[in-house]
């Protein structure tokens, strides 16, 4: 891989990082609110339906898995990152063939090329 196809994968990760570090820190703004109440400015001291109570959990169990998800997906840029540094992204960590640019223009944070992430997924 040349060094200006390097530099376009480079800046495609970097934007992709911004905006999914963007989305992490509102998930946790979110998430990290108490209730419903708390988060719409409501002070009173009504109480709050149980269904009000289960809502607001799921909401916040839900945000907390997008955010560990979208944390994962951040630490593979940053990986992928690394190896344009390092000289070796573009290939597979399985069987050291290229990945096909088609599949890293898809998934840029990728490690693994169609037929060994294929076989992974099958095992």
């Amino acid at each position: 891989m040349n060094r200006s196809e390097l530099n376009a994968y480079r800046d495609l990760l970097l934007n992709l990082r911004a905006r999914m570090t963007g989305d992490v820190n509102q998930l946790r703004e979110n998430s990290l609110r108490k209730s419903r109440s708390e988060a719409n400015g409501d002070l009173s001291s009504m109480p709050i339906h149980m269904a009000d109570i289960g809502s607001d959990n799921y909401e916040q169990e839900f945000s907390l898995s997008l955010m560990e998800n979208e944390g994962a997906a951040l630490e593979k840029i940053q990986a992928s990152l690394d190896r344009i540094e390092e000289g070796t992204y573009g290939a597979c960590e399985e069987c050291g063939g290229r990945i096909p640019k088609t599949r890293l223009n898809a998934i840029p944070y990728t490690t693994l090329c169609v037929k060994c992430a294929s076989q992974q997924e099958s095992t």
